[in-house]
Order: structure tokens, then C-alpha cells, then sequence
């Protein structure tokens, strides 16, 4: 499996606006090899998120990258956010 880990710094405020954006896109946009898909909130710090996205492979994650559709899904994304994502991409391994 390949993906990617997020780490932003939310706006004040946008929280509930963007869980709600991350729940309609994911209901919305079925994404070919796309696995899985997390939002997580670290505890103890109020505007930061993380996500996380998973692929069945490299090539499907990539597909997905140059795909128009996924241009204006984080577009709205971040519309919510301080500044751009910090993203580190690689290959992920369970056990």
C-alpha cells in the first residue's frame, strides 16, 4: 500500500466545516484504489490536524494526485487551512 501522512494548521473555528468537507468528499467521490482514509486531531493542540490517506499502490495514489477532481477536493480542503499541508509520502506496511 502507498499514501500519504498531512500534518496542517486548521483556522480558528474550522473544525466542524472541515469534518464535514472530509466526510462529503469521501461519500461523494469514490477514488479508484483508494483504501482508507483518517482525520486526526492531536491531543492537546487546538489547530493542528493530521491525515491520513491510503492507496492500494504507488500508481494509484499517483493516478489520484494528477486527477482535476482531486485538485478541487483540496482546494476546498484548504480554503480551511493557515497555510498548506506539510506532506510526506511512502509506502505503508502493517506488522
Amino acid at each position: 500500500m502507498f499514501g500519504t501522512i498531512a500534518r496542517a494548521k486548521i483556522k480558528p473555528d474550522n473544525r466542524a466545516a472541515f469534518e464535514d468537507v472530509m466526510r462529503r468528499q469521501m461519500a461523494d467521490s469514490p477514488i479508484q484504489g483508494f483504501v482508507a482514509g483518517y482525520t486526526v486531531w492531536p491531543e492537546k493542540v487546538d489547530d493542528e490536524v493530521m491525515l491520513v490517506a491510503i492507496f492500494e499502490d504507488r500508481d494509484s495514489y499517483m493516478r489520484n494526485a494528477d486527477d482535476p477532481g482531486q485538485d478541487s477536493r483540496y482546494r476546498e480542503m484548504r480554503a480551511l487551512l493557515e497555510s498548506d499541508p506539510e506532506w510526506t509520502d511512502g509506502e505503508f506496511v502493517s506488522g
